[in-house]
């Protein structure tokens, strides 16, 4: 696959940069031939991915890194994003709709980066953090929406 583009940030785990972080992601991948739901749903689930390392990985520390690459290729965006934080200890139990081991979150964080991308992996040990990535291939559920009048 060529690539065509890509974009490498680090910031700290603050809250105040998922909103920068789906932002930023979604600016660059809008040079591909996404449509504007594609786009929303992009940022919703980089939104997830990055509020994950902040509230699970770092347990809300403003001090850890969250890293996140995005690779615009000609079929689509892939997007990773890592911390160094605790961990999940069992990735299979933590993909299950409504699982969260904070009891004040709905756990669907993972459901929503399922649902709105065309991949999910996630790569994590314990004590030494977590690597989501996520592809959204173009013209996937876009062209079938615009083909029903959607977009």
């Amino acid at each position: 696959m060529k690539v065509i583009n890509q974009l490498k940030m680090e910031f700290l785990s603050l809250p105040a940069n998922v909103a920068f972080a789906r932002v930023a992601v979604a600016a660059f991948a809008s040079q591909l031939d996404f449509t504007l739901n594609d786009l929303e749903e992009i940022k919703v689930a980089v939104s997830e991915a990055v509020a994950n390392a902040i509230v699970h990985g770092y347990e809300n520390s403003p001090t850890g890194i969250v890293r996140v690459l995005v690779t615009l290729l000609e079929t689509g965006v892939e997007i990773r994003v890592e911390d160094n934080g605790k961990g999940i200890a069992d990735v299979k139990k933590a993909l299950e709709p409504a699982y969260s081991t904070d009891p004040e979150r709905m756990g669907l964080g993972f459901v929503f980066m399922q649902s709105f991308m065309d991949r999910l992996h996630v790569d994590s040990s314990p004590a030494r953090g977590t690597r989501i990535t996520m592809i959204k291939n173009i013209n996937n559920r876009g062209a079938a929406a615009a083909s029903q009048g959607g977009h």
